[in-house]
């Protein structure tokens, strides 16, 4: 028995549009972000090198979005990381965060400018403290795709992201990329963590501004 309606093209006929009281697990991360402890664990011919970085995290509400009858709370973000005391972008991801009140489904979208996009999704309750979510390639509902130098040098097999909420009004990540490098036997651990403090307040998504 499948676990969508029979009626895959109606619309709810009326949506709560304020974005930031419908995020669920989501709604302490909305915000401007700065986070000076980033810890990189990358991949070099001499072996894994770790980097230190600072991040800036913007998470702005979008209005609800429907695939007919279901429905997305979400926030649209950026990330701009650089290394302490230099401007250049060190890395630069932009995508969504996305939940679904009806399934507790939490997704998350991005796209960085070395040519690969990825979705992770994973389950949570409203008031979870944290939540972990994966992506796997060759997956068709939470895939990763890269260009094809990277499919075929540093190839990503998987991906993970936890992310705990503080009680001091932070919270914390930390990724695992896997990658299967050309030329190694094991899997290579690309790790990334962080913890963030909110330096800015969101605003309205358009629909509850108005």
């Amino acid at each position: 028995m499948s676990e969508f309606p029979a009626d895959i093209y109606t619309e709810p006929s009326e949506l709560d549009g304020h974005t930031l009281a419908n995020l669920g697990p989501l709604r302490r991360m909305a915000g401007l972000w700065k986070g000076e402890k980033g810890v990189d664990v990358k991949p070099k011919a001499q072996g894994p090198k770790t980097q230190v970085y600072i991040e800036h995290y913007e998470l702005q509400p979008i209005d609800p979005q429907t695939n007919g009858p279901q429905v997305f709370y979400g926030l649209r973000y950026h990330t701009f990381i650089h290394k302490p005391g230099l401007t250049k972008m060190y890395h630069d991801q932009v995508g969504y965060w996305l939940w679904e009140p009806a399934t507790g489904t939490v997704l998350h979208t991005l796209a960085i400018p070395r040519g690969q996009v990825a979705m992770a999704s994973g389950k949570a309750t409203a008031d979870a403290d944290s939540f972990e979510l994966a992506a796997v390639r060759g997956s068709l509902h939470n895939g990763i795709v890269s260009n094809t130098f990277l499919e075929h040098a540093f190839t990503t097999t998987d991906w993970r992201i936890k992310v705990a909420f503080n009680a001091d009004g932070t919270w914390h990540y930390e990724q695992d990329t896997v990658l299967q490098i050309r030329g190694q036997a094991e899997p290579f651990h690309h790790t990334d963590r962080n913890t963030l403090t909110k330096v800015g307040e969101p605003s309205p998504n358009p629909l509850a501004n108005a």
